[in-house]
């Protein structure tokens, strides 16, 4: 299982491609290639999979009824979204210029790690999702961790 934390502030190449920073490319393991499966986010973001994380996802949306009208519709939303990109020898990687427009992106991004994925954000939008008051989040700790 990958482990992504942290987040990196990184720029884009004119063609779009980006580099993936050293400790989100050391969390993949080795053996399971450099396949990367992307989809547009719920957020105004790309969310970043590694194939063998992706596979998980897939096999859950795949199982879902080509006749149940609400799964089809979330089938294919789902489905539409997703581009396939490889890491090269360098640890860039392509990123289709309909996910950049969907995002808000155009030469810097924020690389946000989510464990088993990676987010990538426009830095604008992101301070504005991302920025949150210390009794909320002490609130939400609270909840999710118990602390």
């Amino acid at each position: 299982m990958a482990s992504f934390i942290s987040e990196f502030k990184c720029k884009l190449d004119p063609k779009g491609r980006l580099v993936l920073p050293a400790k989100f490319k050391a969390a993949l393991p080795e053996t399971l290639g450099n396949e990367l499966v992307l989809r547009k986010g719920e957020d105004p973001c790309i969310v970043v999979y590694p194939g063998f994380e992706f596979k998980k996802i897939y096999n859950k949306v795949a199982a879902l009824s080509e006749f149940n009208p609400q799964e089809r519709k979330f089938k294919r939303q789902f489905l539409s979204g997703l581009a396939e990109a490889e890491l090269d020898n360098s640890g860039r990687f392509l990123i289709v210029k309909h996910m950049l427009e969907y995002a808000g992106i155009d030469k810097e991004a924020i690389l946000v790690g989510m464990g088993s994925n990676i987010e990538i954000w426009d830095p604008e939008k992101y301070q504005a999702y991302s920025s949150m008051d210390q009794d909320e989040y002490s609130g939400l700790a609270e909840k999710y961790l118990g602390q």
